[in-house]
């Protein structure tokens, strides 16, 4: 019987990459997604799961934030929808991590590193195939980096197909996006003759746990429908802002053609779209009344 646990809804990516239990698995994924000279040997978890935590409104937000031996510190999250804010709330949240490592008075020199880990359901930049991409503090004309201290790393699962490879012989990252994108529709057993390294053997059993718990999966399936209704809001909001940007074009529109039979001054349409629904309807009406009175 397939597992039936999506691991891309937070609860189950968090009990999997951000569980104390399982730090293993934690290290494994850091280390497949950094590709650091040094890999990551130890790392903390700083906000586990708590039982008593387990409510709507404590848990909207299902980050995982970990620390290894060096005092980097990491924020990994999975977004099953896209929000309009992404760029913003994740750097926001990158440098709120940067600056709590230090006290007032401490030397800057104390600082490490903060990178951000999103994996992503979706696809933020579709001008590029790449399905990681990596942002840093460099220059615009050279190619200097200011710091590594902010990276921000980005994971596009829809631009991921592993084609006709062996599933056991792709680099490790891809891996564990082919474990994220399929571990939901396959058998424990189909995931570990796929996937033979003890760590996705670890993330399946978890997976396992998570179905086999009654309160487990209860909270999961509440989870899962919080997202699908966050996400058809988002499609709904996104819908009506495409509707309302088409009327103001039209209205833009008929107010630059007024514009021209009356040889006022011609508002660019970049200008229009900066005016509300109602400046706009004012305009349009202004000029309307002014073409009446001039054909009077």
């Amino acid at each position: 019987m397939p597992l039936g646990i999506d691991p891309k809804v937070d609860f189950a990516f968090k009990m999997v990459i951000g569980n104390p239990k399982h730090t293993n698995v934690t290290i494994h994924f850091l280390n497949a997604t950094l590709q650091l000279r040094e890999p990551i040997e130890w790392v903390e978890i700083l906000n586990p799961i708590q039982n008593k935590d387990r409510s709507e409104d404590k848990l909207s937000i299902l980050d995982v934030l970990a620390r290894d031996r060096s005092g980097r510190h990491y924020n990994i999250e999975m977004q099953t929808t896209r929000p309009l804010d992404l760029a913003e709330r994740l750097t926001y949240f990158n440098c709120v991590n940067y600056v709590r490592q230090i006290d007032a008075g401490s030397p800057y020199l104390d600082l490490q590193p903060a990178i951000s880990i999103c994996v992503l359901d979706s696809v933020m930049f579709p001008q590029v195939d790449p399905y990681h991409l990596s942002f840093r503090l460099r220059s615009d004309q050279l190619d200097l980096i200011l710091t590594n201290d902010l990276q921000f790393h980005l994971l596009e699962l829809p631009k991921f197909s592993p084609g006709s490879d062996t599933i056991g012989e792709l680099p490790p990252l891809e891996r564990w996006l082919y474990f994220l994108q399929h571990a939901e529709d396959l058998e424990a057993n189909e995931l570990s003759e796929s996937l033979v390294e003890a760590e996705y053997r670890e993330a399946t059993e978890v997976l396992t746990m998570i179905s086999r718990s009654p309160d487990d999966r209860r909270f999961y399936e509440s989870r899962q429908k919080f997202l699908r209704d966050e996400q058809a809001r988002l499609l709904q909001a996104r819908k009506e802002g495409r509707e309302e940007g088409r009327e103001e074009g039209l209205v833009a529109g008929k107010i630059q053609i007024l514009q021209q039979l009356l040889g006022v001054p011609e508002c660019s349409l970049a200008e229009l779209t900066q005016f509300g629904e109602d400046t706009l309807a004012s305009m349009l009406l202004e000029l309307q009344q002014k073409m009446r009175s001039r054909n009077v």
